[in-house]
């Protein structure tokens, strides 16, 4: 376990804090000022084409994608990267294989999530609707699992041995061994658009979030068929409150997150939070969830409980992704505002 994360364990008032700009790490009476006033904790520039990070605890390891180029232009560098929680340093970076030696194009990697379990890393590979996994030990690839029409997102349930990805082209969540790399399960909703997963780790439910549709859709173990929920328009991404009795929705079409009694099946209320929300996780500790707003370039800490903005303080251009753990939130941009035109990675410091 990091030495970050085991700080701020011990924290009992840890403020927000955000960094937009090169890596800063205050320290005595400024730091105390810098916890008030927001400002950097430390950002640091990683590589082109960031993505998506996720936190491994066995590993103290962040690990992020990032593929290069946009459609129609052939992706011919594409990485998963180690990064260090601490220094925000890439340790490793692993080349995803080549697909086509006419080209150069290889397999890239977008969406990112770890089982510990089996120490393994998975990634959903959009632009060859597959799925990737490999080692954390050795970052070799194990295997590519095709069938995923426009692979988004990835979730890991560890107690169940299950793996489950949202295949945003064709209205399916997948399911897959996280063991034997079979698939397990396939469930289509017509009409849909399955973007950001969650995962209810005592019940084993999965939650998508549906572009399409303003709605969820949970799959639950042994239910006849997804249950259809209302949510936010134009949502991209989807968190749980920690009794998992509540979700919420980061929704780039309304710039808001919506709030979502599962139980009821129902919103209880919406939050404006920026243009182009794009990303939201939750901080457990808190209760609070943070989302990025892709348009507005902000990071917003939100009070799902008053339905109130805590505090919503600017990043690097074009924030894409946000992952929460041991205290921290790590945003992820597309800025190409480093030296080389790389992007960044944020840490957040997050306050009990």
């Amino acid at each position: 376990m990091s030495s970050t994360i085991r700080r701020v364990r011990r924290s009992t008032a840890i403020t927000v804090s955000l960094a937009a700009g090169s890596a800063l790490v205050p320290s005595g009476a400024a730091a105390a000022d810098t916890a008030r006033n927001g400002s950097p904790d430390a950002s640091v520039p990683i590589s082109q084409g960031l993505y998506q990070s996720a936190y491994s605890e066995r590993n103290d390891a962040l690990w992020m994608t990032s593929s290069v180029g946009m459609p129609p232009a052939t992706v011919t560098d594409s990485r998963l990267l180690r990064v260090d929680p601490d220094s925000l340093k890439v340790e490793k970076a692993y080349r995803t294989p080549v697909t086509d030696t006419a080209t150069g194009a290889v397999e890239s990697v977008y969406g990112v999530a770890v089982d510990d379990e089996h120490n393994t890393v998975w990634t959903t590979n959009t632009r060859d609707h597959s799925v990737a996994v490999y080692s954390q030990r050795t970052g070799k690839r194990l295997a590519t699992l095709p069938g995923v029409n426009h692979a988004r997102e990835i979730v890991v349930d560890e107690r169940r041995d299950t793996v489950w990805a949202s295949a945003f082209g064709d209205g399916t969540l997948v399911a897959f061994d996280s063991g034997t790399f079979k698939e397990k399960e396939r469930v289509t909703v017509p009409g849909t658009g399955p973007t950001g997963l969650a995962l209810n780790k005592r019940t084993g439910s999965v939650y998508a979030a549906d572009f399409h549709g303003a709605r969820i859709i949970e799959v639950s173990p042994g239910a006849e068929r997804p249950r259809l929920i209302p949510a936010g328009q134009g949502s991209l991404s989807v968190a749980l409150s920690r009794n998992g009795r509540t979700a919420y929705t980061a929704d780039q079409t309304t710039g808001t997150v919506t709030v979502v009694d599962l139980r009821k099946g129902a919103v209880t209320r919406s939050v404006a939070t920026g243009g182009g929300t794009k990303s939201v996780a939750v901080d457990h500790r808190s209760g609070h969830v943070l989302a990025v707003n892709r348009t507005s370039a902000t990071v917003t800490i939100v009070d799902p409980h008053k339905g109130a903005v805590v505090k919503s303080v600017p990043t690097g251009a074009n924030p894409n992704h946000v992952h929460v753990a041991g205290g921290h939130a790590y945003v992820v941009d597309k800025s190409g505002s480093g030296p080389a035109g790389e992007d960044l990675l944020t840490r957040v410091r997050l306050r009990r």
